[in-house]
């Protein structure tokens, strides 16, 4: 989230950085310096150095964003990459829905279950050969999910 906006004062700055943007441009501000500041989000949102996670049936470029499943390439939106960027750097070990709900939404995560829910569904879509039997993506009942990787 990248604020634009006519206010300049200090205090709605801090304001609007408090509550989760990633950056604040004040009017007057040059056409460049906002294309330049969305790259830098960008580069933040999609690391380079991300590694390949190779899963039962696809591998993960978060480089990219995407999903290499047989010879297809599908893309992941910002929730779905962050989702499984979160899951991947647990892998083998139970996230819960609480934790993925505030890694995702931030300071305020209740009441994004059902948000939740129907992006691990379209995740599961993605990477999974028969979404309707999940071996990558699993749903530990009561607590959570858990990402199985190949070694």
């Amino acid at each position: 989230i990248i604020f634009l906006t006519a206010k300049d004062e200090a205090t709605d700055k801090l304001s609007g950085l408090g509550l989760g943007a990633d950056d604040y441009i004040s009017k007057p501000f040059m056409p460049q310096e906002l294309v330049l500041r969305i790259y830098a989000v960008l580069r933040r949102t999609y690391k380079e150095d991300s590694p390949l996670l190779v899963l039962d049936g696809c591998t993960i470029d978060f480089s990219r964003a995407e999903v290499q499943k047989k010879d297809k390439i599908i893309s992941l939106t910002a929730k779905e990459h962050a989702l499984l960027e979160t899951l991947a750097r647990n892998a083998g070990k139970i996230v819960t829905v609480d934790a993925l709900c505030e890694s995702l939404w931030g300071d305020n995560p209740f009441g994004y279950e059902n948000s939740l829910n129907a992006h691990v569904r379209r995740i599961r879509e993605k990477i999974e050969i028969n979404p309707s039997k999940p071996v990558s993506l699993i749903t530990i009942k009561g607590l959570g999910y858990k990402l199985i990787a190949r070694k």
